[in-house]
């Protein structure tokens, strides 16, 4: 509890001495969206809600909480959090159709021994959380990609502000294409990082590779991390095209308003 404590301290002091207020703000979202998934998967346990309805509203929560509360109301949170809500309803409707196909819900033989004093028949079901459960999953970096890329695109237009609408989207689109491979290789490392007690244990019950990739724990982490890049994938067009159509459109207003 102590180390709990301290790491906490120490977090919440480099914080405020690199991000001011804004760090504050970014210390206190932490313990706001993980609230908003302790309701989300407390609401999940029972069979009228949702999962797939409680994980829009609380996707929709925890993206306000990080671009508004912490970046403040401006046009680029505003496309952001369009951009953002936009890619997770695409994404939400791919993972239920392919978690639906892939077999991948329930649990797999290597927790039938763990699981076999309980009853199955809990009334939940398994293939909307399990795209829930890959959707938080991918929100933050989802997040990330579209303010780094909006802020960035701001910045080309009030350096350049004749740009062309055409010419500002290649931009955008140029911008997460850097971004892209650094951020497919993060969630990459962070899925396998988490999961690699799950390795060792294959290794342990000396799984050959067959019999570790057609494993539906394997398989499904390996869809997590494909689905998760698919989203960064999908934000950089949409906050390119959200963002190129929202700032020429408001230049062009602008500037017959002062003509």
């Amino acid at each position: 509890m102590n180390v709990l404590v301290w790491l906490t301290a120490i977090l919440f002091i480099l914080m405020i001495v690199i991000g001011g207020k804004k760090g504050v703000r970014s210390f206190l979202s932490l313990f706001l969206n993980f609230g908003v998934l302790f309701i989300t998967i407390f609401l999940m346990t029972s069979q009228k809600n949702s999962p797939i309805i409680l994980t829009l509203i609380a996707c929709t929560i925890i993206s306000w909480i990080s671009l508004f509360f912490i970046n403040e109301m401006s046009s680029k949170t505003v496309t952001a959090f369009i951009s953002t809500m936009i890619t997770i309803v695409i994404l939400l409707l791919f993972i239920v159709f392919v978690t639906e196909n892939s077999m991948i819900r329930g649990f797999g033989e290597e927790s039938a021994e763990e699981i076999s004093i309980f009853s199955l028949y809990i009334g939940v079901n398994f293939v909307q959380i399990g795209a829930s459960v890959i959707i938080m999953s991918t929100i933050g970096a989802i997040l990330d990609v579209a303010i780094s890329i909006a802020t960035s695109m701001h910045e080309i237009l009030h350096h350049n502000p004749l740009i062309s609408r055409k010419k500002l989207f290649t931009s955008g689109l140029s911008i997460g294409r850097d971004i892209l491979g650094t951020d497919t290789n993060t969630l990459f490392f962070a899925f396998f990082g988490g999961y690699l007690s799950l390795l060792i244990w294959f290794k342990d019950l000396s799984y050959s590779i067959g019999e570790i990739i057609n494993s539906k724990v394997f398989a499904t982490e390996l869809i997590m991390i494909f689905c998760a890049g698919i989203g960064i994938a999908l934000i950089i067009p949409i906050t390119s095209s959200v963002n190129a159509y929202y700032l020429t459109k408001k230049r062009d207003t602008t500037s017959q308003d002062a003509s």
